[in-house]
């Protein structure tokens, strides 16, 4: 390694190694990369605070190394600082090919292959996905969405957005039902907006009744209230969404991760057993009828607000959960 980089590291300069670590990625000197973080590791452990730049490398390898090179740091301790899973950053710029035969734990297996299956790969049968893990099909199934995915850059990440229903909003009277106890549920609900709540400036309540999707929404605002039907695949996008990010402020938990907690839950709606095959939970899927909701005003930051009511079984359950960038404890 450079003695220019090592003077950087013994005086702490951030600034001085992110722009030493734009000039290694530019140059694709990984080597010498790699034996920076090392560097700046061994700094931590001395008590200098270089935990930023070390996660950077690590980021900076996953996305733009070579496949045997970006595999190496998947299992890194410094991932918890980057802009999201390095499994997911990883997958978002080699295919499987490439990173298959490098991915060392089943964990990481798992988590990459369901990243490339949601960028369209199909790995059907391929033993090295590790199904076991996520116990998710290697394909996308034919009643799926179009999952909303993140685009990740050097010092940023962009991610989509759900599309907009296709049904307006229209307004109906509140009617609240009676709340059911279901704590399975609505951990499972709740689960998907974790970092929301946890790590960042969110909230999120769900309330359960025996009865429509009306009298469960309503348990959930105090004034006005507006529904509109969603399909399916946009119910599916929108909880995917919601598991995969982040919030405002929490970290990025990843498309794969997203695509699990919404399968989960499916299943669990839908009263099949867990695993489920694909065919299964589709059928099991029309048992179940979708709806936006909202109180009528303007929203912004991160929002998930939906309501299920199971035709056959005459419960609903509804999930509303918001996330600012601001910090609004102080108002």
């Amino acid at each position: 390694m450079s003695s220019r980089w090592k003077e950087l590291v013994e005086a702490g300069d951030l600034n001085g190694l992110l722009r030493a670590v734009n000039v290694l990625c530019g140059e694709r000197a990984w080597d010498e990369l790699l034996d920076l973080a090392d560097a700046c590791e061994d700094a931590i452990e001395r008590g200098k605070q270089l935990w930023p730049i070390a996660a950077h490398i690590d980021y900076r390898v996953a996305l733009e190394a070579p496949a045997e090179i970006a595999a190496t740091v998947l299992s890194s301790d410094t991932s918890r600082f980057s802009l999201g899973p390095l499994t997911e950053v990883a997958a978002s710029s080699h295919t499987w090919t490439e990173l298959a035969p490098h991915l060392e734990t089943p964990q990481n297996a798992a988590y990459v292959a369901q990243e490339r299956v949601l960028r369209g790969e199909e790995l059907t049968g391929d033993e090295r996905a590790r199904p076991e893990v996520l116990e998710l099909p290697l394909r996308l199934e034919s009643w799926e969405p179009t999952y909303a995915l993140a685009t990740y850059r050097a010092d940023h990440v962009e991610v989509a957005e759900p599309w907009e229903p296709r049904a307006a909003l229209v307004a109906v009277d509140v009617v609240a039902g009676d709340r059911v106890d279901d704590a399975d549920l609505e951990e499972v609900l709740l689960g998907l907006v974790t970092p929301w709540t946890t790590e960042s400036n969110g909230a999120a309540r769900v309330a359960i009744v025996d009865g429509d999707a009306v009298a469960a929404a309503s348990l959930l605002t105090y004034q006005r209230l507006r529904m509109g039907r969603l399909d399916a695949q946009e119910a599916i996008r929108a909880m995917a969404w919601a598991a995969a990010s982040g919030g405002a402020h929490g970290r990025r938990r990843g498309a794969a991760l997203g695509r699990s907690l919404s399968w989960y839950l499916l299943a669990l709606m839908a009263g099949t057993s867990w695993p489920v095959s694909g065919d299964d939970l589709g059928a099991a899927l029309a048992d179940l009828t979708w709806f936006r909701w909202d109180e009528g005003d303007p929203e912004e930051g991160w929002v998930l607000r939906l309501a299920v009511q199971h035709e056959r079984d005459g419960w609903a359950a509804a999930i509303g959960a918001t996330d600012v960038l601001e910090d609004l404890s102080s108002d």
